[in-house]
């Protein structure tokens, strides 16, 4: 453990002077904190208007001022928007909601939900907010973070996807009956997002839980899509989870697509995978050779590598992010200019932008609040410290309060030409946006800890918890990957001490037991192990080190920053 702490220590000290904040001219902290209480306003406007108008129904319809349940009637508001209250400084609202919802949510109804959604929204915000469950003052069960009743309702909602990952290649259905599982009608056409969007969540529950079948299963699910690139690398924009046929062959890094790619990166710094980051790195020169253009991303037919669509989408916008995660923050910033420039001319971005005509396409001008170019900025601020990606930040708070805020919450803008409003909240806005946008102003926010301040679990007290390093899944759900070390470290080592419990337990054989001269075992020397939990199998492992070695080119992965010790 001494260890352990030892290097989190040196590694932050040692990371100081290239994540510091250099705060421009533009941003003194009096400014940075008139912004952090102006994100705070928006967020309890937006959340008081849900409590008080809209729960327990899933979204909040802010022009109307009631509520509609939209992914499977979870109060899937309060769910995702659970992990920012803590993150704002509000301890005694977190722990009102997270009882509230174990008294209230459950899963076990007969809704249609989309498998995509509900990992990314309910699994991957009750994981969060379990994992943060101690930092925000909760009183823990004994063994946390490897069990608690949050955890428990994570694997309880995950488990009711599980049907929808039983097709002949791995990869899963789109949507599921909580209760009666996939229905036979079901469609097997699927976005590849929906396939490859599942290791960060997936593999987290098994870590802390100890049962492999989620990590098992997303892992299975990646690998048949990794086989179904095209001969230039490139993958489509749907897939037949049953036959491994491309039906929409566009490909690009936008919608349908974008959240694969990201959790390969993730994926390969939360659980220090190498093969996850060699996909990426395979993928990343074939988008580059076919996709990009002037600092552009195009969409291209996945088998030619031809223009399809010439435009930008929204959605596209996380990229310059994940750029930075992997070190190459040159072309990251360029591409993050181009979508910049794209919001100031509109006060937001559409959702697909010509980039021939520099204008807005027919029937895709709505802007639903999306954070993804505020993502960018965050992760680019962390990792240069230019003063721009703060005015990107104030031009967000600025724009979304002028245009989309109402009396009941803020408004999707319907279109961005004239900014009409659309009736619609949606939960990503208090999950995402507006986590961002705090983030950004906030140098100083427990999150962004580079391991100077962390605390101790785990189920014997020693394991180093909340040192930094913390991974956001596609909702913007920070996940701890110290927790998964701490509870993985545990289960190897209860099961190598189950294995030598059951190796003491079979008794010494007598010379009259051996078997006899045809070589045959008597059946009645062998032992039965009915009292024990485990069968004795293969040798336990020995125990995984308290400070794993990375074994990839990305060698530190602080505060969501991945440094290379490439040129």
């Amino acid at each position: 453990m001494l260890t352990y702490l030892f290097s989190t220590i040196c590694c932050a000290v040692y990371l100081s002077p290239i994540i510091s904040h250099v705060k421009g001219k533009e941003f003194p902290e009096q400014d940075m904190a008139h912004y952090r209480n102006r994100i705070k306003s928006m967020f309890y406007h937006a959340y008081n208007s849900y409590l008080e108008n809209a729960y327990p129904y899933d979204e909040l319809r802010p022009l109307t001022c009631d509520g509609q349940d939209t992914w499977g009637s979870f109060s899937l508001t309060l769910i995702d928007a659970l992990d920012t209250l803590l993150i704002l400084g509000n301890h005694t609202e977190f722990q009102r909601v997270a009882t509230l919802l174990q008294d209230t949510v459950d899963f076990d109804i007969d809704v249609n939900a989309s498998v995509f959604e509900t990992n990314i929204r309910v699994v991957g915000g009750l994981l969060s907010a379990h994992l943060l469950s101690k930092q925000a003052g909760m009183e823990v069960e004994e063994g946390w973070p490897c069990s608690g009743p949050l955890l428990r309702m994570a694997e309880d909602a995950a488990r009711k996807l599980l049907p929808a990952f039983h097709t002949p290649t791995g990869m899963p259905y789109g949507t599921v009956n909580l209760l009666r599982g996939v229905n036979p009608t079901e469609t097997p056409v699927t976005c590849t997002a929906g396939v490859g969007t599942f290791i960060l969540e997936f593999s987290t529950l098994s870590r802390l839980t100890g049962d492999p079948v989620f990590e098992d299963v997303a892992r299975k699910a990646l690998s048949s899509l990794w086989k179904t690139r095209s001969d230039i690398g490139l993958v489509g924009n749907h897939i037949d989870v049953i036959t491994s046929k491309w039906v929409a062959q566009d490909a690009g890094i936008g919608a349908g697509v974008d959240s694969y790619f990201e959790y390969l990166v993730k994926g390969a710094i939360m659980l220090q995978d190498e093969e996850l980051l060699t996909m990426f790195h395979e993928f990343d020169k074939s988008i580059k050779n076919y996709t990009k253009f002037d600092d552009w991303y195009l969409w291209v037919q996945m088998h030619k590598g031809t223009v399809s669509m010439p435009v930008f989408q929204s959605l596209e916008s996380f990229w310059p992010g994940l750029q930075s995660l992997i070190g190459d923050i040159d072309s990251a910033t360029k591409t993050f200019h181009n979508y910049y420039t794209v919001w100031r001319q509109f006060g937001g971005l559409p959702e697909f932008y010509s980039i021939p005509q520099g204008y807005t396409v027919d029937k895709r001008e709505g802007y639903p609040l999306r954070p993804e170019l505020i993502e960018s900025a965050m992760y680019l601020y962390k990792a240069t410290g230019d003063p721009t990606f703060l005015q990107m930040g104030r031009d967000a708070v600025e724009s979304i309060e002028k245009i989309s805020r109402v009396k009941c919450g803020f408004a999707s803008v319907k279109d961005v030409r004239d900014h009409k409003l659309d009736n619609r909240m949606e939960s990503f806005f208090l999950a995402e946006t507006i986590k961002y946008l705090y983030l950004l102003f906030d140098p100083d926010n427990f999150l962004h800890n580079s391991g100077t301040q962390f605390e101790l679990g785990g189920p014997r007290g020693d394991c180093i918890l909340g040192a930094g390093g913390y991974i956001f899944n596609t909702e913007a759900h920070p996940l701890d990957p110290a927790a998964l070390h701490c509870c993985s470290k545990n289960q190897d080592e209860r099961k190598e001490l189950q294995d030598i419990l059951l190796s003491l337990s079979e008794p010494l054989k007598s010379p009259d037991d051996e078997s006899d001269a045809s070589g045959e075992e008597d059946p009645s020397s062998v032992v039965s192990s009915e009292s024990i939990a485990l069968q004795p199998g293969e040798r336990g492992k020995a125990p995984v080190l308290s400070c794993p070695t990375q074994p990839f080119s990305a060698r530190l992965a602080v505060m969501g920053q991945v440094f290379t010790d490439s040129p």
